[in-house]
């Protein structure tokens, strides 16, 4: 079956969730948002586009930082309203610099900051 993108379910914004994991480790990395175009340009390029709703115009990852991810596989969930996006990961998949978005643990109604910025030298 060929893929469509307007089979997916995007919200009133035209927007659908896309968790970054990584290809190998299976380490979830972040969560940004795409619109039909992002998908197909992530398709057809290899290089994860995402939309970028402060800025309103793509964010191709790693353009300005260097942290690209490089496409491995895209998958649709059950209902076709999120996507997961398995990358190789060049750096940190984060804008703060660490590895991954998801670096705040809450233990006992604290929260605890799990990783360090990662030297890019």
């Amino acid at each position: 079956m060929d893929f469509d993108t307007s089979t997916l379910k995007y919200n009133e914004a035209g927007l659908i969730p896309a968790i970054a994991q990584d290809a190998v480790s299976g380490e979830v990395l972040m969560m940004a948002w795409m619109n039909a175009q992002a998908v197909s340009q992530t398709l057809d390029t290899g290089r994860v586009t995402y939309w970028s709703r402060s800025r309103q115009s793509f964010w191709i990852k790693g353009d300005t930082s260097g942290h690209v991810q490089e496409l491995v596989e895209l998958r649709i969930d059950c209902d076709r309203d999120c996507l997961l996006v398995k990358v190789n990961q060049t750096g940190a998949a984060c804008h703060t610099g660490r590895r991954t978005c998801f670096y705040t643990v809450v233990e006992d109604g604290v929260e605890r900051i799990t990783l360090d910025v990662m030297d890019d030298k």
